[in-house]
């Protein structure tokens, strides 16, 4: 593995909050890594976890779902079914031999553009130390 290689990062963002903090970031000119692939969708309860499923096996070498803080939900509880499935979803990912740090889950709002740089970053340290992923990627035609 060079030392050049970057991880490819899908983040599927909430589009009330986490999207507007990703917003917020790019016009206050925050510094983050450029590995980040955004998909905006209207909530995180909303994503299905076969979604995370595909961008793995895509390419994809971490996937980051991010959705409003508990209890600011534009849809009530939406961020609430999020958490629910997620924690369904660690536990399949696992049983497939997904290392937990590929697939994250956060809470941003739309004011939080710093918090939202910061997450970025983190998530790629956190998937460049485990390299790429290999497990679940469809072999080239």
């Amino acid at each position: 593995m060079s030392e050049a290689w970057e991880p490819k990062i899908v983040a599927f963002l909430c589009t009330w909050c986490s999207y507007a903090g990703a917003d917020l970031a790019g016009i206050s000119r925050m510094q983050y890594p450029p590995n980040i692939r955004v998909v905006r969708v209207p909530c995180s309860g909303r994503i299905n976890p076969l979604f995370i499923l595909a961008a793995l096996q895509n390419g994809a070498d971490g996937v980051l779902v991010s959705g409003c803080h508990p209890g600011d939900c534009h849809y009530l509880s939406g961020n609430l079914v999020a958490r629910r499935k997620f924690n369904t979803i660690k536990d399949l990912l696992a049983y497939v031999g997904i290392e937990s740090g590929r697939v994250q889950f956060s809470w941003v709002s739309a004011s939080e553009g710093g918090r939202f740089s910061d997450l970025v970053r983190q998530v790629s340290e956190d998937v460049k130390k485990l390299g790429p992923q290999r497990r679940l990627a469809k072999e080239p035609a």
